[in-house]
């Protein structure tokens, strides 16, 4: 690893992890208070989606950065499975937000 921390490139994937973390949360709560408020469920999980949305775009950024350091065969699948994971998960709630925007029960 470098000596300047600015150039540490898992250091700023940890902290896009974080970052992606606090967006999902915040969206959730919104979520919860919309529900609270009498907005409907459709609304909260359209609010759900669009920061878990978000969320994994962050995550995906900051899984890029650290891959920076791969040097094993291991830690090359490792990431593959989780890119792929976060991509799988990322459609999956771009389909549900399409799917409550078209059939709104």
């Amino acid at each position: 690893m470098s000596s300047n921390p600015l150039l540490d490139f898992s250091c700023w994937g940890l902290a896009l992890q974080l970052a992606s973390a606090v967006i999902i949360t915040g969206f959730v709560a919104v979520a919860l208070v919309s529900l609270s408020l009498g907005h409907g469920v459709i609304r909260a999980r359209l609010l759900v989606a669009e920061g878990v949305i978000g969320g994994l775009g962050v995550m995906t950024a900051a899984t890029l950065l650290r891959t920076i350091g791969l040097r094993t065969w291991h830690q090359i699948l490792m990431f593959t499975l989780i890119l792929f994971l976060r991509i799988l998960l990322k459609k999956l709630f771009v389909w549900e937000k399409q799917r409550l925007f078209q059939n709104p029960d």
